[in-house]
C-alpha cells in the first residue's frame, strides 16, 4: 500500500512574528488564502485517501493540525515532544507505518513549499512511488529542475537515466557558492533538491540501521509501544535522546541507490517574508500585499503582512518589508529579511518566550 508522511514540524522563524512557537508557518493563512500545511494535504490527497495520509509535527501543534486536516483519522497524526531534524521524523513514522503494514511505501512531502500545476505534482509523486515499489532497494528523491542559480537549495546530480524522468543519482551537493550553481544549472545535469521523497518503509528503515543504529533501535521501540498506554513515556523517554541530523546528511549521501525522478513543477520555498511575491505577486506598484486591508500612497516595493482586519497604510516608502500580529510587529528593509533570525535571537535574549 501507498502512503503519504507530511512533515509539519519546521519553527519559520524567518516569518517571525507570524510565525510563532505555538502556530509555526505552515499553519498560516497569508492574505486569506489556505495555509501551506492545508495546500499540502490537498495535494498528496489528489492520489490518496485520507485514511493513507499521516502528517508528523511537535505535539503541541497536534490540535491545531486536527483542525486544520479534519478529514485525517486522529491515528494518523505522529506528534514529536520535540524536534531532531528529519531523519528522526522520517524514521519514527516509516516505523510506525512498517507495524500497520509490512510491505508499506511511504511518500514524504513538505508543508512549507507552493508546488503547481497539481497535474505535474501528481504526475512526478505516481512515479516516485512506482519506482520506489518497483526498486526494493533503492530510495527515490523528487529533484525540481532549476529556473536559475539558487545558493540557498541543496542539489541533485543525475546519471544514467533509468527510464522516462528517472535517473541514478550520482552525487548531492549542499548549497554551493554562486559560480558553482551556476555551472549546474548551465549543465543540465543537476535539480534542486525538493524534500520529497519515496521508498519501501523496510529499505529506509534498514539504511537508518545501518548509519543510525541507536536512532533506529529507538524508532523500533516508539512503534511498538505506539498503541499502547506506554506510548507517551516511551516518546519522551526515547525521541528527545536521537541524534539530532536531516535524512539527507544521515542516509541520502551514503545509500548504495538513488533514483531522482524529475518534477516538472514550479516549486517555491516560502522561507522569508521576501519569498512571497512569487507566491502571491505583486500590484501595479510593485508591493506584495499579503493583508487583508492595505492602503498606500507614493509607496512601491514594499512586503504587508497581516492576518486580521488590522489595517496597515504607508505612505512614501519603498522596499520595506511590514508584518503585523497581535503581540509584535517587524519593520525591516527587504535587503534585512534573510537576517530575521538574528534578530529573533535578540528579542528571545531580551524578552525570553514572550515574543516567540
Amino acid at each position: 500500500m501507498h502512503y503519504a508522511v507530511i512533515m509539519a514540524g519546521g519553527a519559520g522563524l524567518r516569518l517571525w512574528p507570524l510565525s510563532r512557537a505555538a502556530r509555526p508557518k505552515q499553519l498560516l493563512k497569508l492574505g486569506g488564502q489556505k495555509s501551506l500545511l492545508r495546500q499540502a494535504y490537498e495535494r498528496v490527497s489528489a492520489l490518496l485517501p485520507p485514511e493513507l495520509i499521516c502528517v508528523i509535527a511537535n505535539q503541541m501543534h497536534i490540535d491545531l493540525i486536527a483542525k486544520e486536516l479534519p478529514e485525517l483519522p486522529a491515528d494518523n497524526l505522529f506528534g514529536e515532544p520535540v524536534g531532531r531534524d528529519t531523519a528522526n521524523a522520517v524514521g519514527m513514522a516509516a516505523a510506525i507505518l512498517q507495524e500497520r503494514d509490512p510491505d508499506a511505501v511511504m511518500g514524504i512531502f513538505t508543508a512549507d513549499h507552493v508546488i503547481t500545476p497539481i497535474e505535474r505534482f501528481t504526475n512526478a509523486v505516481g512515479t516516485a512511488l512506482a519506482m520506489a515499489e518497483e526498486h526494493a532497494g533503492a530510495l527515490v528523491t523528487m529533484g525540481i529542475r532549476p529556473l536559475g542559480p539558487e545558493v540557498g537549495y541543496g542539489y541533485v546530480k543525475r546519471g544514467q537515466q533509468v527510464t522516462e524522468g528517472v535517473f541514478e543519482v550520482e552525487r548531492f551537493t549542499e548549497k554551493p557558492d554562486l559560480e558553482a550553481a551556476k555551472q549546474y544549472v548551465a549543465s543540465g545535469d543537476y535539480y534542486w533538491n525538493s524534500g520529497m521523497f519515496a521508498w519501501r518503509t523496510a529499505t529506509i528503515l534498514e539504511q537508518l540501521q545501518q548509519h543510525l543504529p541507536k536512532s533506529h533501535q529507538g524508532f523500533l521501540e516508539i512503534a511498538s509501544a505506539w498503541n499502547t498506554p506506554g506510548r507517551t513515556a516511551k516518546l519522551e523517554a526515547v525521541y528527545p535522546q536521537l541524534e539530532k541530523i536531516s535524512i539527507d546528511f544521515a542516509v541520502l549521501e551514503h545509500a548504495p541507490r538513488v533514483l531522482v525522478v524529475e518534477m516538472d513543477c514550479d516549486w517555491m520555498d516560502v522561507g522569508s517574508w521576501t519569498g512571497l511575491e512569487p507566491v502571491m505577486g505583486a500590484d501595479h506598484d510593485e508591493n506584495v500585499l499579503a493583508a487583508l486591508r492595505t492602503v498606500n500612497l507614493n509607496s512601491h516595493g514594499n512586503v504587508l503582512v497581516s492576518e486580521d482586519q488590522h489595517l496597515i497604510a504607508t505612505m512614501g516608502i519603498k522596499d520595506l518589508v511590514i508584518v503585523h500580529s497581535p503581540e509584535a510587529t517587524l519593520v525591516c528593509h527587504k535587503d534585512e529579511a534573510q537576517n530575521l533570525k538574528e534578530l529573533v535571537a535578540k528579542v528571545q535574549n531580551r524578552h525570553g518566550q514572550e515574543y516567540l
